[in-house]
């Protein structure tokens, strides 16, 4: 059986600026409106189906979730369906913060979608 492949956050976004992957959080649409990576689709947890994932010819499938828990189970299923290569996002959203790296959130101000960085 192929071996699930842990990504860093920064690995994961180099890849994604690269067009090299395909994003999938695994949130729910509620931690996803709040805050998300750009690019990433949304299939969450509770309505995954492996055969609904996208083709990988050409891009590479990564899971995130927010800490690394749903993707690591999202993952195994799709495993055992057959999907493969496939990876997710050490640490998930929460590390991908921790990088400093970029996300969609909400202004809490406004309520509108604005680009943050976390201190």
């Amino acid at each position: 059986m192929t071996k699930l492949e842990d990504w860093s956050p920064e690995t994961v976004k180099d890849a994604l600026n690269a067009g090299e992957i395909v994003l999938i959080d695994v949130r729910t649409p509620q931690e996803y409106m709040m805050e998300h990576i750009d690019g990433a689709l949304l299939m969450p947890m509770a309505f995954f189906d492996p055969k609904s994932l996208p083709t990988q010819d050409g891009k590479r499938i990564v899971l995130h979730c927010g800490s690394g828990m749903r993707s690591g189970k999202v993952a195994e299923r799709a495993m055992e369906a057959g999907i493969a290569p496939l990876a997710h996002m050490e640490g998930g959203l929460a590390a991908w913060k921790k990088a400093g790296l970029q996300y969609r959130g909400t202004d809490m101000a406004t309520g509108a979608p604005k680009l943050m960085t976390a201190s």
